[in-house]
């Protein structure tokens, strides 16, 4: 088990640094709606699976929250490249963010119970730190476009609310 979940923050970790790394390769503002889309797809799809599994209330609002909050963001985002005229481009940190979001659903999938909620609730700990972490040295800096810029530096302060829930509820489960 902790080998597994070692495995699964490392992966996490790895998605965190290559986003942040991301940095130098200077992504354009498609390949940043790419990311942000990304990102809120991850978190919803593990939000989901938390909603329908876990028996734990706090852990089920908790992720009717991200499914709710990463929609709306989706859905803005949607809406903004729409009337840019740009399409969302994948790249290796979206791949990268898509390919760790694979692997914790295949692992949220092998737990139940107690193990399961910690499991999730651990990997959104650390996720919304790595998306932070992204949108402050990567995404923000690299952004041309200024209504981008202003929906990023909008959906920030929600994304730090749900990195503070997400350790209350972690520190509540020990």
């Amino acid at each position: 088990m902790k080998t597994v979940m070692s495995a699964l923050v490392a992966a996490m970790l790895t998605v965190g640094t290559t986003m942040v790394m991301a940095q130098s390769e200077a992504p354009n503002d498609a390949q940043i709606a790419g990311i942000v889309v990304a990102a809120n797809t991850v978190d919803i799809n593990a939000g989901k699976v938390a909603k329908s599994k876990s028996h734990n209330k706090e852990v089920k609002e908790f992720a009717q929250r991200m499914i709710t909050d990463h929609s709306g963001v989706n859905k803005q985002a949607v809406a903004l490249v729409t009337k840019l005229h740009v399409t969302p481009e994948d790249s290796a940190t979206s791949k990268s963010l898509k390919d760790g979001g694979v692997a914790n659903l295949k692992h949220l999938g092998t737990l139940k119970d107690t193990a399961f909620d910690k499991a999730y609730i651990d990997n959104e700990v650390t996720y919304h730190q790595a998306v932070l972490d992204a949108i402050d040295k990567t995404l923000l800096p690299s952004a041309q476009n200024a209504e981008l810029k202003d929906l990023i530096t909008k959906v920030r302060p929600a994304i730090d609310a749900h990195l503070q829930h997400a350790k209350e509820i972690q520190a509540s489960m020990k």
